[in-house]
């Protein structure tokens, strides 16, 4: 039972730019804690952003602020992360999350209870 569904990978060009959508399955995301992670080959899962949909609070990692944009589309129930100047080093799948544990550390993946399936996201030089 797929509850998130991200789309919009692909590959790009340094400096490129892509927008990736987390839509809800059946399931809602209103008034909840949004976030993006991304994984790279031989890595550990890295969170990229999160947003809470009920007032649109946004908190970026030092890796992308500046240049990626993470924002709700409440009547879409969706969740987009706009990503600009993208690098090389951003080449991972990326996944949304959603159903925080408030209680834990946000930025940890362990947090969060409902991924989707994941996107593809390629940066050439």
């Amino acid at each position: 039972q797929v509850h998130l569904v991200e789309s919009g990978g692909g590959s790009v060009q340094a400096g490129g730019s892509l927008r990736l959508s987390c839509a809800g399955s059946e399931y809602t995301l209103s008034d909840r804690n949004v976030g993006w992670f991304r994984q790279a080959p031989g890595k550990e899962r890295e969170w990229v952003a999160r947003v809470y949909t009920g007032s649109g609070a946004t908190y970026y990692s030092d890796s992308v602020k500046g240049r990626f944009t993470i924002s709700p589309d409440n009547a879409k129930n969706t969740v987009y992360l706009q990503m600009n100047s993208l690098k090389p080093e951003d080449t991972a799948t990326y996944s949304c999350a959603t159903d925080l544990l408030v209680t834990r550390p946000w930025s940890q993946a362990g947090s969060w209870l409902t991924w989707g399936q994941g996107t593809q996201v390629t940066v050439s030089s």
